[in-house]
């Protein structure tokens, strides 16, 4: 017991040694003694130099997450500008929505067309209401007033027309048009695909979704050489249609959004 005793005040001689030459950095040295059943075990010199050493470590540790946070505070009230400009974005370019894209802002006005089916109704003269298709010229065929164009008019205007020109024939006519059937509208879609034929427009419609109701492409259609035909000012202009990158999502803007008229080609 006395060896033990001996041999661990020497080790405790040399922890302490040890302690205040590496680690005495904050706190002051002091020197404690364990008493346990009357004799003294161990000096603690090298336990407090640990402590000292745990205090370091701390303050430390706390320095560094305060400088984090404040480096993040002032990324989080650096302006969008700055950010914008940090990621390579210019923030003065403002992205503007492709044309082709469907808007629904506007609804689009119906415009009486050739083939299209109307019902023109005189209040109290049945004689001269009547149900008429729009000629290949733009005309209609009415009692009395015999050829009317009404190619390009909405359904209102005509009906101002027609009460104008029923004037000279009644006292107070009413008269009311409506709109049975719209011909005029139409697309085609030629080439390889499901259903190939004359497509009514009767509501804004892309070339994707006139491929939808169409049954889709067929096995062997090239699809990166689609193409839109249309006459504009009256010249022919073909307009590529990317089907790949519209049906991926990356030119989902880039739909086109047909016209009456509209040929759509699928080689």
């Amino acid at each position: 017991m006395r060896i033990q005793l001996t041999c661990l005040e020497q080790l405790s001689r040399k922890s302490a040694t040890w302690g205040r030459r590496g680690l005495a950095l904050v706190l002051p040295y002091s020197e404690f003694s364990l008493f346990l059943g009357g004799f003294t075990v161990l000096r603690m010199d090298l336990a407090w130099s640990a402590i000292r050493a745990a205090f370091v470590v701390a303050a430390l540790v706390a320095g560094s997450l305060a400088q984090g946070a404040s480096v993040v505070a002032k990324a989080e009230s650096q302006p969008a500008s700055d950010k914008a400009k940090a990621k390579g974005v210019d923030p003065d370019i403002k992205v503007k929505p492709a044309s082709n894209a469907i808007s629904t802002d506007k609804p689009q006005i119906y415009r009486i067309g050739i083939e299209d089916e109307l019902t023109i109704s005189v209040w109290h003269e049945p004689d001269m209401s009547a149900n008429v298709v729009v000629r290949p010229d733009g005309m209609i065929s009415l009692p009395l007033l015999n050829d009317v164009k009404v190619t390009g008019m909405t359904t209102g205007e005509l009906q101002d027309m027609l009460t104008d020109k029923l004037k000279d024939f009644l006292k107070e006519p009413q008269v009311s048009v409506m709109v049975r059937r719209i011909r005029s509208r139409r697309v085609y879609l030629l080439g390889a695909v499901a259903r190939p034929g004359t497509y009514e427009l009767n509501n804004p419609k892309t070339v994707l979704q006139l491929l939808a109701e169409a049954g889709g492409t067929g096995p062997y259609a090239k699809l990166k050489s689609i193409y839109v035909i249309r006459h504009q000012k009256g010249a022919e202009v073909r307009l590529p249609f990317h089907y790949k990158k519209v049906i991926s999502g990356k030119k989902a803007a880039h739909d086109i959004v047909l016209q009456p008229g509209d040929m759509v080609v699928v080689p």
